[in-house]
């Protein structure tokens, strides 16, 4: 009754979900107003809507997920610095954390570009869903396919039974880390980027459209400007890709990092 009042008495209109406790139900709970154009008084449909079995199953995948590994472990805080460089690159992520869009790290090998990804995810709205990380250059190129979007059951002669869910739906509401972004053919490109602009996939073997919500952090120790001039990365997914861009520079670019490394490892 209290947020029904706080409704009641708001101007605003949003949604909320609220928790019976002792029937343990999980009602959202929504207000429209349905006399906009009188000025002289307000008339508003409160709505009850019972998610509880779809709260349920949501928080069975959670656990699934994180019993699979697909959480981040790292953050931030365990970036070991010493430099005002890392220090604006940390603040720099920080913010692009909270913008919900696809974004590329570049960097050599072995200067963390997964931490990174990681701390981003950690910092972000998704941060409670599923962190999936995979690297595109060791997967042989006819099984990146499926891993990716899964297939139905029947699409392969000793497929799982009742097909796989791919890491793309694995990752919904969350993050899927791309690793070796350089790697991917231009056919994987080009699955790729009509992933990032309907926001969909389709299983191997299947028929069924089926819509996806996942941040894609891409991840690369090339230069795909580069591969983009020579042919063998598509311009339209490296613009898709560059929307926002972590470069991490090598240690011998951030050598007072190095005392502070030193003392770590000690």
């Amino acid at each position: 009754s209290r947020l029904l009042d706080e409704m009641l008495g708001s101007g605003e209109v949003k949604d909320c979900i609220v928790k019976s406790v002792p029937k343990n139900m999980q009602l959202l709970m929504s207000k429209e107003k349905i006399n906009k154009d009188n000025k002289d008084f307000d008339v508003f449909l409160i709505l009850f809507k019972d998610i509880t079995e779809i709260y349920s199953l949501e928080n069975a995948f959670h656990k699934q997920a994180h019993k699979q590994g697909y959480i981040a472990k790292h953050s931030f805080d365990e970036i070991v610095h010493g430099s005002e460089k890392m220090d604006t690159l940390i603040s720099r992520c920080k913010k692009i954390a909270t913008v919900d869009k696809p974004t590329l790290i570049v960097g050599e090998s072995g200067t963390g570009k997964e931490l990174f990804a990681s701390s981003i995810h950690n910092v972000s709205k998704r941060s409670k869903f599923p962190f999936v990380a995979i690297n595109c250059a060791t997967i042989p190129e006819n099984l990146l396919e499926s891993e990716l979007f899964g297939y139905e059951d029947g699409a392969f002669t000793r497929e799982k039974k009742g097909g796989k869910i791919g890491l793309f739906q694995a990752a919904n509401r969350g993050t899927l880390f791309l690793d070796e972004i350089g790697e991917l053919s231009l056919e994987m490109q080009a699955k790729l980027l009509r992933v990032l602009e309907e926001k969909e996939i389709m299983r191997v073997g299947g028929d069924e459209i089926i819509e996806i919500d996942t941040r894609i952090i891409a991840a690369t120790n090339r230069d795909l400007k580069a591969l983009v001039e020579s042919g063998s990365f598509r311009l339209d997914l490296y613009y898709r890709l560059n929307t926002m861009t972590v470069s991490i520079p090598p240690l011998r670019y951030r050598k007072q990092d190095i005392p502070a490394l030193i003392n770590n490892f000690i």
